[in-house]
């Protein structure tokens, strides 16, 4: 007996108008249309098979575009077009493969010897638009994903992305953070008539792109379109909009921010009193001076002997702190309420004399530099409050004197140390960002030496990637010393973890001779020099990895298409046959 003939069943219809799930084409294509029916129309002349192949075409093509399935409405305005070069052939392929692989290796304290492949991202998005490439189309999609999972990545991948991303992140609410960010340097519209246009009708990260653009190339011109809107302006736009003022910040700019210390909103307040504060010559500064001055000056040790000759070693700094905080003050931007546990008194202080021009302390304490003016003593428990606001003072108003001063010796003792000196409990690292690149990593090179990686995390991290030899030399070391100590590697993950991305590659050879397995020292934690092993085999691999990967981002050599030309390396002459 023959077997009759399946009756097809019939999938669940769509909707009118409404595209069928994708779910439902793939279990019509895995059953057979001879079992299942397809949930398209078919049109005559059609086979059943060929409208579901036509039906998984169009729904492939709407997945790909991001677009969610809808009725169709009103055609969009083409995307805009890009015309930086695109990504050499190796290199997009390494984008895909970092874009598919951004989940991480997992947890766990060991991460086997691959590298991590979601922290090489950050930097394959930084050195990719540094040769100004513009990111595949096709990828777009899987890069605002990753930019919206990790806010760190937008900056750089919003730039690659370029124009097209904004366009495609109209049609999707999951990429809404796109149109609120330029994604890029700022730049002026072609025609100077759609500056007021884009200004009163545009989104608010075209807008703050324009006042960007326009405060650069005329801050005067940048002003005069703020001032326009101002006062109808909210506050979380306002705040953003006053800090693109900084931008080529000038006396011009003083009256329109004494009338913002007056703004409804604190924080406003707070961002205008700031730079009015950083303001060579402004009256808040001024007014500041004053305060603090009258606040802090230099008297002779009460113990001194009054028939010696007046010096130094006679001299200490007088505090008397500030009684009240009256109007005026907070007018200027003194916040009057302490934090909990916080004495009101030294709370005033700080803020005065963290908003004073380091300038005027020269004057005030006779003509000595910094470096003799942070040596001197301080009467009471004045001296940690008054270090820390000159801490502050020097971050804001980016003085190298003053921030060496308070950073002292690199060889001193660590603060928190029992030979450690009484001090401010300084934020070492926000004072070496004032110091230039080369500076800032000998430091802390002769830092690590001198006290290890215990106390560096927070500095290594503001230092210049890839990290200057010294730098690079000192931490390998320090890491080589753990080792031999007989601690654990995962001691050290963090700094580990930043090796991997700020070493220099070439540093890579090096590392080798420690990737060997040894006898465990004495005193030794179980197993401890095989993870170690396994530590600096991770390290080699990710910095080899970097090295493979900048030279896919090279563009090629134009006398032999497809070699990249290594910035900084001459091109050698090619053999016959290679």
């Amino acid at each position: 007996m023959t077997s009759p003939t399946p009756t097809p069943t019939p999938a669940p219809a769509p909707a009118p108008g409404t595209p069928p799930a994708w779910a439902e084409l793939v279990g019509a294509a895995l059953l057979g249309t001879e079992r299942r029916s397809p949930p398209v129309a078919v049109r005559a002349g059609q086979s059943a098979a060929a409208a579901l192949l036509d039906a998984a075409a169009v729904s492939t093509v709407r997945r790909r575009a991001a677009l969610r399935p809808a009725p169709a409405g009103e055609r969009p305005a083409p995307a805009p077009a890009d015309p930086r070069p695109p990504l050499p052939p190796a290199a997009r392929r390494r984008l895909a493969l970092l874009l598919a692989d951004r989940g991480g290796t997992g947890g766990g304290s060991r991460r086997g010897t691959s590298p991590d492949l979601t922290e090489l991202l950050p930097q394959w998005l930084t050195a990719a638009d540094a040769h100004g490439y513009r990111a595949p189309d096709a990828l777009l999609p899987a890069l605002l994903d990753a930019a919206r999972a990790r806010t760190d990545l937008r900056p750089t991948a919003l730039a690659l992305a370029g124009p097209r991303a904004r366009w495609l992140a109209r049609f999707n609410d999951d990429w809404k953070f796109a149109l609120r960010d330029t994604g890029g340097p700022a730049s002026l519209p072609g025609a100077p008539e759609d500056v007021p246009r884009i200004w009163t009708e545009g989104l608010f990260a075209e807008r703050s792109a324009l006042l960007t653009a326009v405060r650069r190339r005329d801050p005067h011109a940048g002003l005069a379109l703020l001032c326009t809107t101002w006062a109808t302006e909210r506050a979380e736009d306002r705040l953003v909009f006053l800090d693109a003022l900084r931008d080529g910040l000038t006396a011009a700019d003083e009256p329109f921010l004494e009338q913002a210390l007056a703004d409804r909103s604190r924080t406003v307040r707070a961002a205008a009193a700031e730079l009015l504060a950083g303001l060579p010559g402004s009256a808040l500064a001024a007014r500041m001076a004053r305060r603090a001055h009258a606040c802090v000056g230099l008297d002779r040790l009460a113990e001194a002997d009054p028939a010696a000759s007046p010096g130094a070693a006679d001299l200490e700094i007088s505090v008397e702190a500030p009684h009240e905080c009256d109007a005026q003050m907070q007018r200027d931007g003194v916040v009057p309420r302490a934090p909990s546990g916080r004495g009101e008194r030294s709370w005033w202080l700080g803020q005065l004399v963290a908003a004073a021009p380091l300038d005027g302390w020269r004057e005030r304490f006779g003509g000595r530099a910094p470096a003799a003016i942070v040596a001197l003593p301080v009467a009471g428990d004045w001296r940690t409050e008054l270090h820390d606001a000159w801490c502050r003072a020097a971050v804001h108003q980016r003085d190298a004197d003053w921030a060496r001063a308070l950073l002292g010796a690199p060889t001193a003792p660590p603060q928190g140390t029992e030979a450690a000196p009484a001090g401010p409990a300084r934020d070492l690292a926000k004072l070496l960002t004032v110091l230039p690149a080369d500076e800032r990593a000998r430091w802390v090179a002769e830092f690590i030496a001198a006290h290890g990686l215990s106390d560096a995390f927070r500095m290594l991290g503001v230092c210049a990637v890839p990290w200057a030899e010294p730098l690079g030399r000192a931490v390998i070391d320090a890491l080589d010393i753990a080792r031999d100590a007989g601690s654990y590697p995962w001691s050290f993950s963090g700094v580990m973890g930043l090796a991997e991305r700020c070493l220099d590659p070439a540093a890579a050879d090096r590392l080798d001779m420690l990737t060997a397995l040894t006898d465990d020292p004495e005193g030794a934690a179980p197993g401890s020099v095989g993870y170690w092993s396994e530590t600096f085999q991770r390290l080699v691999a990710t910095l080899r990895l970097r090295a493979t990967m900048l030279t896919e981002l090279a563009p090629a050599r134009p006398d032999r298409p497809g070699h990249p030309a290594i910035p900084g390396r001459p091109i050698a002459a090619e053999p016959e046959g290679g």
